[in-house]
């Protein structure tokens, strides 16, 4: 599966785990107790993931400084922002946005499981998540040591797909857009 993109994976594994999920006696307490605490363990190790990650971007304190346009809203006739700020800003930016979709997650998970009770969701969401999260860029750069070179260049490419057009593509980096912004104004946005 390494030549497969991610989301062609995903689909793998939830087609896979919807057809094991109709195997398992969710009726049973004790099964769905360990099909629980395997859900709690898998946010668990995510956010220590995570945790690790800002841990790591701490300690490197690279304050590199970047540059880049950051699009404009979807349905706005703005242009968008310049956008200056450091390597370890933005990756501790990135990585509060990918802790927060966890969060996020989490609680749509508890609201279909707690209050509709729906039971066979646990299972992929304790697999897929955890997949996502040792996909995630920050993640390849600060865990497995990767360059970051190509995909894994700053700013990050916005994911492909509906999400990725729905937010209007990914941040410009290129010198040319960036002065581009610089000369018309766009600016005022500085992270430190």
């Amino acid at each position: 599966m390494a030549g497969l993109s991610p989301q062609i994976t995903n689909l793998i594994i939830m087609l896979g785990m919807m057809q094991v999920s109709k195997k398992i006696p969710f009726d049973d307490p004790q099964v769905l107790t360990m099909v629980r605490g395997a859900y709690i363990a898998s946010n668990v190790i995510i956010a220590l993931i995570y945790f690790y990650v800002q841990m790591q971007v701490n300690k490197k304190n690279d304050k590199t400084t970047l540059k880049y346009v950051e699009p404009a809203p979807v349905g706005s006739s703005e242009e968008g922002k310049l956008v200056t700020t450091t390597v370890q800003a933005y990756d501790s930016a990135q990585l509060k946005t990918a802790f927060r979709g966890q969060l996020m997650g989490m609680a749509m998970m508890s609201f279909m499981h707690l209050y509709l009770k729906y039971t066979n969701p646990l299972l992929m969401q304790s697999i897929i998540p955890l997949k996502s999260a040792l996909e995630n860029n920050l993640v390849k750069i600060h865990v497995y040591g990767q360059p970051a070179s190509g995909d894994l260049k700053r700013p990050f490419k916005a994911a492909a797909g509906f999400m990725g057009a729905m937010q209007g593509g990914g941040a410009q980096s290129d010198k040319k857009a960036v002065e581009a912004a610089e000369r018309a104004g766009r600016g005022g946005i500085k992270d430190e």
